[in-house]
């Protein structure tokens, strides 16, 4: 496949199928903000500027599509889906109940190092909040979730929390609020420390009912979300103009 003086690398060996590979491309194109939530994805040109023939490229939208990424529309192409409100809900209540059945699966498999792990986790993630490398942040937030989820045998879960945790946070966003994220730091705080008592219900509810609650912190979401969809929309405009 090849690639713009942008992309990471045209001639290193990838063992990845090319489909994945122009999966991530078009997945990077999204996070990095060239292809919109409301755009139509060029498939021609992207066919042209990769090299690549349509098959591959159809099946890495297909596989767009089946996550939520995308919409396929007959006879019109392929449109970048927006997030709405509801759709955050959604996304939050599933992720919710699915983190809170492998926390149920794995309490007993808790060591001091994992939570060490996380401790220093949860560390990082306020330096980079009052750095504001937001960037960092989330990066370290999902590793965060990932030393309990890598606990599970059942890797069918992490497989369906993935692509909806990505729909959350890998759009490009600026309308971050220090005090959210700091909140979910806190909630970082209480989960190790229900861990380290023994109390799988209290963390098992405080999960739930409060980290991945949309009524909990509906406040910031609408203020999260509908400020960078009205940022996007701005954006669409100006490209379209």
């Amino acid at each position: 496949m090849k690639t713009d003086n942008n992309s990471v690398t045209s001639t290193i060996l990838d063992i990845r199928s090319l489909r994945e590979q122009i999966y991530e491309y078009l997945r990077s194109e999204m996070h990095e903000g060239k292809l919109l939530p409301g755009a139509f994805i060029k498939l021609n040109k992207i066919s042209t500027k990769l090299g690549i023939s349509k098959t591959p490229l159809r099946d890495a939208v297909i596989q767009l599509e089946c996550e939520g990424f995308v919409t396929i529309l007959p006879r019109r192409g392929v449109l970048v889906n927006k997030l709405a409100i509801q759709d955050v809900k959604n996304i939050l209540e599933i992720v919710g109940a699915l983190e809170s059945t492998v926390i149920v699966a794995v309490f007993d498999k808790f060591t001091s190092s994992h939570i060490a792990a996380m401790k220093a986790l949860n560390s990082q993630m306020i330096s980079a909040i009052h750095c504001e490398d937001y960037v960092s942040y989330y990066k370290l937030n999902i590793a965060f979730h990932d030393v309990f989820l890598d606990l599970s045998e059942n890797v069918a879960i992490k497989r369906i929390i993935i692509p909806f945790k990505q729909r959350l946070y890998d759009f490009p966003r600026r309308t971050y609020i220090e005090e959210w994220e700091l909140n979910n730091c806190r909630e970082h705080e209480m989960f190790m420390e229900y861990i380290e008592k023994g109390d799988c219900d209290k963390a098992v509810s405080l999960w739930r009912n409060s980290h991945w609650s949309f009524e909990a912190y509906e406040k910031f979401i609408r203020c999260f979300y509908l400020g960078s969809e009205e940022r996007i929309e701005s954006e669409l405009a100006w490209r379209k103009s």
